[in-house]
């Protein structure tokens, strides 16, 4: 590719700029929303001052690229960041060269986030899942020999899906950083000290924007379900010191609230701070309600203690 190569730390300082200290993430954008929600939703959080909107990819929803297209084409300021990529869904030059698209149309507002994904996500689709650290990096050194014929102004960022030590090196390595999920500070801790000071951590924080601690929970223990039904989230909170008691049944009180905020916005900007004084440099905040324009509301009533 012909961007302007410049220093690691340079690049990874930069996207720390870009995405400042707080986002929004929100599945709804990639699986339940019509076009038109998802381009409305992305200019309401825009306008309400969120700097970036992270965006997943899974097998029943839109494609990662096409749709981060979407959202940037809604907006004119912010960043639009997927959480993740799936590594499976196409090879390491389509993901580079889409990247570089994406990045040089719309003013290197894109952020390249990339994931091992899991089996029982891969398996269905024909693929044969592979050794996850292995895979990433090789596939990533693909994405560097990828030419692209455009000259960019600078090298498209990307940060890799990473819970644990092996993961957060690579990450280290050979990305601006890594975007943690389904974790809570302690972990964040963790997560800076493997990774250094240089590297971008981005976690991402569920909520819900809920007093009654009863219907809080009952909200977070649809949300968890299915992520404790795959061995890589799982093993991450045993080593965070959850146990099988704490993992099975829907998740303990203990799990639950540890993953989940929940509460009015300040006790909610409380769990984001406490992201941030463990070393997460963004924190993307997600939103648990069933429906899109819930979502937006709950993103307005906490943008006063988010964004302070």
């Amino acid at each position: 590719m012909a961007e302007r190569m410049r220093p690691p730390a340079v690049e990874r300082a930069e996207l720390r700029r870009r995405l400042g200290r707080t986002g929004a993430w929100l599945f709804s954008l990639s699986r339940t929303a019509t076009a038109d929600e998802a381009r409305t939703a992305a200019a309401d959080i825009e306008q309400l001052g969120y700097p970036a909107l992270w965006v997943g990819e899974s097998p029943d929803g839109r494609e990662a690229f096409t749709n981060a297209a979407l959202l940037l084409s809604a907006t004119e300021r912010l960043h639009v960041a997927t959480g993740i990529a799936n590594i499976y869904g196409r090879d390491a030059v389509a993901a580079a060269n889409g990247a570089a698209t994406l990045a040089e149309a719309w003013g290197y507002r894109f952020v390249l986030g990339l994931g091992v994904s899991h089996k029982p996500l891969v398996a269905p689709r024909g693929h044969e899942y592979s050794a996850p650290l292995p895979f990433m990096r090789d596939y990533l050194d693909g994405m560097d020999r990828a030419s692209f014929g455009v000259p960019l102004a600078e090298r498209p960022p990307r940060v890799l899906a990473a819970l644990r030590r092996r993961m957060l090196e690579l990450a280290a390595q050979h990305a601006q950083g890594a975007h943690t999920y389904f974790v809570p500070p302690e972990h964040t801790a963790k997560a800076r000290e493997i990774l250094g000071q240089d590297p971008v951590l981005v976690p991402e924080q569920a909520v819900v924007v809920e007093s009654d601690a009863g219907r809080a929970r009952e909200i977070a223990r649809e949300y968890a379900a299915f992520y404790l039904s795959l061995p890589n989230y799982v093993n991450n909170l045993r080593e965070l010191g959850f146990s099988d008691t704490d993992v099975d049944g829907g998740g303990s009180d203990r799990l639950i609230d540890a993953i989940v905020a929940r509460g009015e916005p300040e006790a909610i900007a409380e769990r984001v701070r406490a992201h941030h004084d463990a070393g997460a440099d963004h924190v993307c905040v997600q939103p648990l309600a069933d429906s899109v324009g819930t979502q937006i509301e709950h993103l307005r009533l906490m943008a006063p203690a988010l964004l302070g």
